[in-house]
């Protein structure tokens, strides 16, 4: 009936004024209120419609429009400038398309693609000239650490390279073996963006090999030669770009290399030309067909048990 909606308002508006009485006392709100002067509270408050005693109704205020975010949902809270101008330039690429939501171009991949890596290793195998890893360190695209072990290598130790890998005798009793530390460090570069200097070194010592396409080199980028005014044929070092470009001092002192350092340091010099660097391979690569879609389920490893062995190749080998 009219007299029950009129005290459904009546009960609304007392419900109204007893919120802008609390806000008033607070000094969130002023007793006389002004257009575009009101506080978020009583902006909502205002949408509804207020009746006064006499039943008369208050004009509604108009709907306040909520800013437009300029920011991919997608972009992580803690991106760098050069993530978000990335993300702002493919908004602006997709013009006034008719889809409201947000498409983020497979060139553009999101900062949690991304790691770092870099692994010290030791002298193995005759006069101590095979290469065998020992160390291996990952960070993430802010270059917090997420991994970071000592790791025994295969074959008995010759040379530790102390004063270039850091290494010591010490660090070997608690590292873990080469196919248990293999197996979570693939585990984590699996589907990345990897960053590294001079990164086939690492990958080496990994028995691996990652996409190229998703392999970022800084020992091989012309960017951040350019930019340190250094000749785009040089090979240079990561401790000279980072002194050139960052200016900040690594791989001092005569106790080695730090992993950790390192891998961090590869990532904030691919963070300085990010975009330029991105925008150049678009250009260059070819497309990357779609990943075939695989049963999450399945383990790969389980193909290396003699069962899946031809039996020819199993009887030359016995």
């Amino acid at each position: 009936s009219p007299q029950g909606r009129s005290k459904k308002r009546s009960r609304k508006h007392q419900r109204f004024m007893a919120r802008r009485a609390v806000l008033e006392q607070k000094g969130l709100l002023s007793p006389h209120r002004h257009p575009g002067s009101q506080t978020p509270e009583a902006g909502l408050e205002a949408h509804t419609e207020l009746t006064e005693a006499n039943a008369t109704t208050a004009p509604r205020c108009d709907k306040v429009p909520k800013p437009k975010q300029t920011v991919s949902p997608s972009l992580s809270p803690s991106a760098s400038p050069d993530s978000i101008a990335r993300h702002h330039s493919v908004l602006l690429s997709q013009g006034n398309g008719s889809s409201r939501r947000v498409r983020v171009s497979n060139l553009v991949p999101r900062p949690g693609k991304y790691v770092a890596i870099d692994c010290e290793m030791v002298g193995t195998g005759p006069q101590g000239k095979l290469s065998e890893l020992a160390r291996c360190s990952v960070v993430n695209y802010q270059g917090d650490v997420i991994y970071d072990k000592y790791v025994r290598p295969e074959l008995p130790i010759v040379d530790y390279r102390t004063r270039w890998s850091g290494i010591t005798k010490k660090h070997m009793k608690n590292a873990i073996p080469f196919k248990a530390a293999q197996a979570e460090i693939l585990k984590i570069l699996k589907d990345k963006i990897v960053v590294g200097h001079a990164i086939h070194n690492d990958f080496q010592a990994l028995k691996y090999f990652h996409p190229k396409d998703r392999t970022r080199d800084t020992s091989q980028s012309p960017a951040l030669k350019k930019r340190a005014g250094l000749p785009i044929r040089a090979n240079v070092s990561l401790k000279n770009l980072a002194s050139h470009l960052l200016h900040k001092k690594i791989q001092v002192g005569c106790k080695g290399h730090s992993s950790v350092e390192d891998a961090q340091t590869a990532m904030e010099l691919y963070r300085l030309v990010e975009v330029q660097w991105e925008k150049e391979l678009a250009h260059s690569l070819p497309p990357r067909p779609p990943s075939p879609v695989t049963d999450p389920a399945a383990d790969s490893s389980q193909y290396l048990d003699d069962q899946y062995w031809p039996t020819d190749l199993m009887a030359s080998s016995l």
